[in-house]
């Protein structure tokens, strides 16, 4: 029988596990202990009577709290996927919306200037029936024959035609 006076950092190199492990050890064991001159603790171990095998190191369990957050935060990372494929969707429903009213828009718009040219050829051609009335209108009181009469006439059908007219740009 061999007794030793070891450390706790020198027993467990020797039985290959931790200074810790090796104090436990000692504690379960009832290990007579003494202090060394400088302070250390020594512990008397008998190899022959020591069968100890260093137990497999398993992996640390996972912590159930940290298992949960991280399900918790790959749930919310799915939710925030599906949200923002969810809003994409919606906004290219918005934007082809969007498009729509804007090729209205501006086809609108082409109308609009469209009927404005109109307008304006209509405003003149107006104008130039009212000068031609005028005109016939004075040349009739000229003279009383029947090509007045017939100005006449024509002068009346001009006034309607631009009545009708100022009456369908209102």
């Amino acid at each position: 029988m061999s007794v030793a006076l070891l450390t706790y950092a020198d027993l467990g190199a020797r039985l290959g596990i931790s200074r810790e492990a090796a104090r436990s050890l000692a504690r379960r064991r009832r290990l007579p202990r003494s202090r060394s001159d400088d302070g250390k603790a020594l512990v008397s171990v008998d190899f022959s009577e020591l069968q100890h095998r260093p137990r497999p190191r398993r992996g640390r369990r996972a912590d159930p709290i940290a298992a949960s957050m991280a399900k918790i935060e790959a749930f919310k990372i799915e939710a925030f996927k599906a949200e923002i494929a969810r809003l994409e969707a919606r906004a290219a429903g918005y934007r082809a919306d969007f498009e729509r009213e804007r090729e209205r828009a501006d086809r609108l718009a082409i109308e609009l200037l469209q009927a404005a040219a109109e307008t304006r050829a209509a405003n003149a051609w107006a104008a130039r029936l009212e000068d031609e009335v005028a005109a016939l209108r004075t040349g009739r009181r000229a003279s009383g024959s029947l090509a007045g009469q017939a100005a006449l006439r024509l002068g009346h059908l001009a006034a309607a035609i631009v009545q009708s007219d100022r009456a369908a740009c209102r």
